[in-house]
C-alpha cells in the first residue's frame, strides 16, 4: 500500500495575523459627558461583530450608540455605552474584563471572553448536564417539566426560558443526587422521552417538540436564538405588531442595491435591552455579514441602519 504524506499545519498559523495585528481596545471616559466609549479594532473575520456586541450584552451595558464599520480586512467599531443606571462605566474591575476578553488575550483564550452564567455545557458552572427543550408553550408547562426533573432526582441549578409566537425554547443545568453531571444513557433517556411527551402534549408532530442534551461551550443567549431559528418560530401565527401602541409598532425597511450586491436594513422600534444583540443574532443566524451599522437611541426609541450582504 503507498504511504500517504500530507503537508504539516501548524496550528498556531491560524493566530498568526492575530500575533502580527493583535485586536485593539480602548475605554475611553474623557471624550462624552454622559456615556463611555468603547473603542475596537480588529482584523476582519466571520462573526466578529456578534462576538464583540455578545460581550457588552452580557455585561448589561446599555449601548446608546454605534458605528460599525469594516474596510478590506479591517474592522473597526464605537459603542457609546452606560450601566443600567445610565452613568459611565467606571468599576475597574469591569474595565479590566472588557480589555482583556476584546483584546489580545480573549482572542487567544477562549474562557476570558465570557462573562460568568452566560455559557452552557457541562463544564461552565461546574459539573452539570445542559438540557435543551422546544416545544409548543401552554400554562402549566414549566411546572411540568420540574415534576418530572423532580420525580427522576435531578437538580435544576439555573435555567433560563424564552417565549415567542406560542413556543418555548429553554436551558436547564441540571444534576443529579450526588451534585455530579449525569452521563448514565438510561436515566437521560427516560428523562428525554418523559420530557418530550409534555413538551408534545396532544400533538403528535414530532416537529412540535425536541429535548437534547448539550455537551459543548455555547453562550447561553446565542444559543436560545439558535434553537427558536431552527424551530422556524417566525412562522408561527402569534403576536402581532397589532398589540403594541401605533407609535412603538417596529417599522422595517429593506432595501436592495443589486449593483452593489448589498442590501440595506432600517429598523426603527421601541428601545429595549439586548435590542441590537437580537438583531445581530437574527442577521447572522441567516448567514447575512453586517459590514457597515449605525445605532442610535433616543428617548423609547431606537433606530438602527444595517449594511448587509451574503
Amino acid at each position: 500500500m503507498a504511504k500517504v504524506c500530507w503537508p504539516y499545519f501548524d496550528p498556531e498559523y491560524e493566530n498568526f495575523s492575530n500575533r502580527i495585528n493583535p485586536p485593539r481596545v480602548s475605554v475611553d471616559n474623557d471624550s462624552c459627558h454622559d456615556c463611555t466609549l468603547i473603542k475596537f479594532d480588529s482584523i476582519n473575520k466571520p462573526g466578529i461583530l456578534l462576538e464583540v456586541v455578545q460581550i457588552l450584552t452580557d455585561l448589561d451595558f446599555i449601548i446608546t450608540k454605534a458605528y460599525i464599520s469594516s474596510d478590506g480586512g479591517w474592522f473597526m467599531d464605537v459603542f457609546h455605552v452606560t450601566d443600567q443606571q445610565g452613568k459611565k462605566i467606571t468599576d475597574s474591575k469591569t474595565i479590566d474584563f472588557i480589555e482583556k476578553a476584546l483584546g489580545p488575550k480573549g482572542q487567544s483564550t477562549e474562557g476570558v471572553r465570557s462573562w460568568q452564567g452566560k455559557r452552557v455545557g457541562v463544564h461552565s458552572i461546574g459539573d452539570h448536564t445542559a438540557i435543551e427543550l422546544i416545544g409548543r408553550d401552554r400554562p402549566g408547562l414549566l411546572s411540568e417539566i420540574s415534576a418530572v426533573l423532580a420525580s427522576l432526582q435531578f437538580n435544576v441549578i439555573a435555567a433560563e426560558v424564552w417565549t415567542h409566537n406560542r413556543r418555548i425554547a429553554c436551558v436547564l443545568y441540571v444534576n443529579d443526587a450526588t451534585n455530579e453531571a449525569m452521563d448514565e444513557s438510561k436515566r437521560l433517556s427516560i428523562m428525554e422521552e418523559q420530557l418530550n411527551h409534555i413538551l408534545r402534549g396532544c400533538e403528535d408532530d414530532e416537529k412540535v417538540a425536541r429535548t437534547s442534551f448539550s455537551m459543548g461551550f455555547t453562550h447561553m443567549d446565542r444559543r436560545l436564538h439558535q434553537m427558536l431559528f431552527a424551530d422556524r418560530d417566525y412562522e408561527s401565527a402569534g403576536v402581532t405588531t397589532t398589540d403594541c401602541a401605533p407609535s412603538f409598532r417596529p417599522k422595517i425597511r429593506i432595501e436592495r442595491i443589486v449593483e452593489k450586491g448589498y442590501s440595506v436594513v432600517s429598523v426603527r422600534c421601541k428601545d429595549r435591552a439586548k435590542l441590537m444583540f437580537d438583531i445581530v443574532c437574527t442577521l447572522t443566524d441567516m448567514q447575512y455579514v453586517v459590514f457597515h451599522a449605525t445605532i442610535s437611541s433616543e428617548g423609547q426609541y431606537a433606530s438602527q441602519v444595517h449594511i448587509i450582504y451574503q
